[in-house]
C-alpha cells in the first residue's frame, strides 16, 4: 500500500513538474517581465536579412533577364529577316 502512494505522488510531481516546466511555457513571458520589457522590433543586421531589400533584387534580376530576352528575340528576329532576304547562292 505505501508502494502504491509513493508511485502516485511521484507521478503527481512529474506532472506539476511538466505542467510547470514543459514545452508549452517555453517562449511565454512571465507578466512582471512583459510588464518591464516592450517587445523590441526586429532589427535589420545587414541587407540580407531586409525582406523588402531582397524583394527589389529579385525584380532588378527579373526585369533584366526580361529586357536580356526580348533583345535576343529581336536579334533572332532581324538575322531570320536578313536570311529570307538574300537570295540563295549556287553551288555549282
Amino acid at each position: 500500500m505505501g508502494r502504491l502512494i509513493l508511485l502516485l505522488l511521484i507521478v503527481a510531481a512529474v506532472i506539476l513538474v511538466w505542467k510547470a516546466f514543459g514545452p508549452g511555457t517555453w517562449g511565454k513571458r512571465t507578466e512582471i517581465q512583459a510588464d518591464n520589457r516592450a517587445p523590441s522590433p526586429k532589427q535589420i543586421k545587414g541587407p540580407d536579412d531586409d525582406e523588402e531589400f531582397l524583394w527589389n533584387i529579385e525584380k532588378q534580376r527579373f526585369k533584366e533577364r526580361r529586357a536580356r530576352e526580348a533583345c535576343e528575340a529581336e536579334q533572332r528576329r532581324q538575322q531570320e529577316r536578313q536570311r529570307r532576304q538574300q537570295p540563295p547562292q549556287d553551288e555549282t
